[in-house]
């Protein structure tokens, strides 16, 4: 067997925000972890700008929410504008819910930043190994895990890395999934795109009406921080290497602006929409975009990658710390799979509906049609409203014990199995847990953590449950007035995975002095399911 020149439990490939909040994830639940990235430093560029209302609350649960909305634009940013251009009145608009105002569903709200914002943060969130410039190169799988080459691309030589798991997060074109040989399905590449980071004074157009992103004929412009800093994204031109970049964004600003254009980074990069075939390989997990690709519109991809590692690693831990079986892994796939495919459909129809706005008016200014002159949007108000989508997710897996009240529901949606805009609270196995108040400031979702969590109206009841075994539980007392949303009698309980999500239900008292152990058995496949 080749000798290592490292060993970690957990093999991070990829320091985007998928890889970093996987790092913070798993030094809670005190696994070793190694994250490279083939990159010096962290990314300059702003790239993912939409830190949804799901991602805040896993960020609270980290104890980073607080500095993220400090250094994130104000809520009033959470809007879509159309214009024809940057300094013309808007002639469509749109809110994008959860961003823009609290909603009661949450006891936080998501941002509007830039992920070069974002990313120095998660990365001082934990003390875990990071590699800069370090390449991987190969990936080989053994019995007990892998064997990773890596390259230090400042001297040339290679290092070999072994773990017990490797977690791939680097990006939609990752060498891990290539070097597996897991293949991709859907639309592929759609189009390239040229993100242009620009300084101007563009305040006296946008300050009285701000947005988080501004769509014209022209290209996409949107507000970096909240001290300053632009970036236009528009089609890459067919001679990128010799374009005058300073003068496109001046056209692009609209006629007559007159406002010096200070180009400060360019960057090309393909808008893919794909997710893969497998998730899991052996003893490789793909998170993120290595796992799925979404168009940006929305703001869907980089928080659906957040929301898989949060998935993840608490299953990896369980694993490695040994109360839990490795068929658990094999559930990552089950339940975050149909979420990614039915996140991709609704990031595509995003983008058609948005392309088909700027079309339209593109066509109506070319008939000569007055710039007061509104269109009617090819969508409702509600459209881009996607708390089902986003706090709606259901899961159907071995890591969900049913209890009778029917199937979950459509993967990755509320009620509205359509739009995904609809989400109706439930406690129904599968599901996230609602937020619920427990005490002043304190949600149900500040009870979990590195742990199981028993929710029940009758806790000394449930002490008394044989709970002999490995698991990390807590047991919690639930307020009697959310039994009716919570589906429970007086004596009922709710047992919520570390994730967040509902794994089993008794709708009263416990059905036997064992039932909460074979539960924990069951949902961390450590035993075949035994009847409770």
């Amino acid at each position: 067997m080749p000798a290592a020149d490292a060993e970690a439990d957990v093999l991070i490939v990829g320091g985007g925000p998928v890889g970093l909040t996987a790092r913070a994830l798993l030094e809670r639940w005190g696994v070793r972890a190694l994250l490279v990235e083939k990159h010096g430093e962290l990314s300059p560029f702003p790239r993912a700008r939409l830190v949804n209302v799901r991602s805040m609350e896993i960020y609270r649960a980290l104890g980073l929410a607080d500095g993220i909305t400090a250094a994130a634009f104000a809520p009033e940013y959470g809007r879509i504008r159309f214009r024809d251009t940057l300094h013309d009145s808007d002639f469509a608009t749109a809110a994008m819910v959860g961003i823009n105002a609290p909603v009661p569903e949450s006891p936080v709200t998501g941002v509007v930043t830039s992920q070069d914002r974002l990313e120095p943060t998660l990365l001082a969130a934990a003390d875990g190994r990071v590699r800069f410039g370090a390449e991987l190169v190969d990936l080989v799988e053994e019995d007990e895990g892998v064997l990773a080459t890596l390259l230090d691309r400042r001297s040339g030589q290679e290092v070999r890395v072994r773990a017990r798991y490797a977690l791939a997060a680097d990006g939609a074109n990752s060498t891990v999934r290539q070097r597996l040989g897991v293949g991709t399905t859907g639309p592929g590449a759609m189009a390239d795109f040229t993100t242009v980071v620009f300084d101007a004074d563009l305040g006296r157009w946008c300050a009285d009406r701000p947005a988080g992103v501004y769509f014209t004929p022209h290209g996409l412009f949107a507000p970096l921080y909240p001290e300053g800093g632009w970036a236009w994204f528009a089609p890459t031109p067919e001679d990128a290497a010799h374009a005058d970049w300073a003068g496109l964004v001046s056209r692009a600003l609209g006629p007559g602006s007159g406002v010096p254009v200070d180009v400060v980074r360019v960057q090309h990069w393909t808008m893919n929409a794909f997710v893969a075939e497998r998730f899991r390989h052996g003893r490789a997990l793909l998170a993120g975009d290595a796992a799925h690709a979404m168009p940006i519109v929305g703001g869907l991809g980089m928080n659906t990658g957040i929301a898989d590692v949060h998935n993840l690693c608490w299953k990896l831990a369980g694993v490695l710390h040994g109360w839990a079986g490795p068929g658990l892994l094999d559930t990552y796939g089950t339940e975050r799979q149909p979420v990614a495919h039915r996140t991709l459909r609704q990031a595509v129809t995003n983008t058609r509906l948005m392309l088909d706005v700027q079309n339209r008016r593109r066509e109506q200014l070319r008939a000569g049609a007055a710039p007061s002159q509104r269109i009617e949007l090819p969508w409702s108000q509600r459209y881009f409203a996607q708390l089902g989508l986003v706090l709606g997710v259901s899961y159907d897996s071995d890591a969900v014990l049913t209890d009778g009240s029917g199937p979950p529901g459509p993967p990755g949606t509320g009620t509205d199995a359509d739009t995904g805009t609809d989400y109706v609270p439930t406690a129904r196995p599968g599901r996230r847990m609602p937020h619920l108040p427990l005490a002043r400031d304190r949600s149900t979702l500040d009870a979990f953590g590195e742990w199981f969590t028993l929710l029940t109206p009758d806790p000394v009841r449930w002490e008394r449950q044989s709970t002999a075994g490995p698991w990390p539980l807590r047991i919690e007392p639930l307020p009697r007035e959310h039994l009716g949303v919570c589906g429970l009698g007086p004596q009922g309980a709710l047992l919520v995975r570390p994730d967040g999500h509902v794994g089993a239900r008794w709708r009263d008292h416990p059905p036997g002095g064992s039932a909460l152990r074979h539960a924990l058995a069951a949902l961390t496949c450590a035993t075949s399911r035994e009847p409770s």
